[in-house]
């Protein structure tokens, strides 16, 4: 199959490509930069020149695939303004996807995150979130599914809050990076509050598996690790960056605080019977030994 791929060089991207490229599909990976191209290139893909926001580009992209995985997101997350304009740059870079793949039956591989269910770990059936400072890349990924009445075979790879590689990645990526600014290994709250996690090379292979198998309309978890307490990660970053661990203030962590500080265990079991998946790789708070120590000045 040859596969469209945005977002193809990042920490999931990578993995995905490569996953893709020894399973005997050839990937085209959309590049914006000489180093993304160049990076794609050494990865054994052919490059597509162009941004998220080049909707063109992107059609011209699916329209020559015989599938499509969307990864690609601007990741930033300095405030509610700068997170607004990469969803909307999402929403529109999607649709533009979608579209030109109506009526063909070929496969969309969209993202999302797994959902939040109070009490409970959340299952694929469970919606995905119309409230909350990401809720319109849910909205993005519902009318992606939709299109299975279209003739698309959509589908979507939920992923948990952290999908991690040698201990960088994710919303736990992010609590190293905040540790090491400010000197102190912070959780919101109690810390008692659960992340699922997944390696990313097992995240990959699940992508694999939607983009070959899944039918229309469907949703999948790569949950690995059903939710470790955030106290428990941070616990991990502290040891290995010889820093105090501690609650900080919900502000902390900015426009994300308040996705922080909720507890959201997740569940892939209906993924691993239905697709025959199975994680591999390690555990989060394992991987996350891999964090180096501090350097002293």
């Amino acid at each position: 199959m040859q596969v469209f791929i945005t977002g193809g060089t990042g920490l999931i991207g990578s993995a995905v490509v490569a996953e893709l490229l020894t399973a005997g599909h050839s990937v085209t990976a959309l590049a914006r930069s000489d180093g993304s191209a160049k990076k794609a290139h050494a990865a054994g893909a052919e490059v597509l020149r162009g941004g998220l926001a080049e909707l063109e580009v992107l059609r011209a992209g699916a329209e020559r695939a015989d599938g499509v995985i969307h990864l690609a997101f601007s990741n930033d997350f300095s405030s509610p303004e700068a997170l607004a304009q990469g969803i909307a740059e999402e929403a529109a870079a999607l649709a533009v996807l979608g579209d030109a793949l109506v009526g063909t039956d070929r496969p969309l591989v969209t993202v999302s995150g797994t959902p939040q269910v109070p009490g409970r770990a959340s299952t694929e059936s469970d919606p995905l979130p119309t409230d909350g400072p990401v809720s319109g890349r849910s909205q993005s990924v519902t009318r992606a599914l939709d299109l299975a009445s279209r003739g698309v075979r959509s589908s979507s790879v939920r992923l948990p809050r952290t999908v991690h590689n040698q201990g960088a990645g994710g919303f736990a990526g992010m609590l190293t990076s905040i540790a090491r600014s400010t000197g102190t290994a912070g959780y919101p709250g109690d810390g008692t509050q659960r992340w699922p996690a997944v390696h990313a090379l097992d995240a990959a292979v699940l992508f694999r598996l939607a983009l070959e198998n899944a039918p229309a309309g469907s949703s999948w978890h790569a949950v690995a690790d059903e939710g470790d307490p955030v106290r428990d990660i941070a616990a991990v970053i502290g040891r290995r960056l010889n820093l105090p661990v501690e609650s900080v203030p919900q502000e902390t962590f900015g426009p994300l605080g308040p996705v922080f500080a909720t507890d959201q265990p997740a569940s892939g079991s209906h993924t691993r019977a239905a697709l025959g998946w199975e994680p591999k790789h390690p555990s989060l708070l394992k991987d996350l030994e891999n964090v180096g120590a501090q350097r002293q000045n």
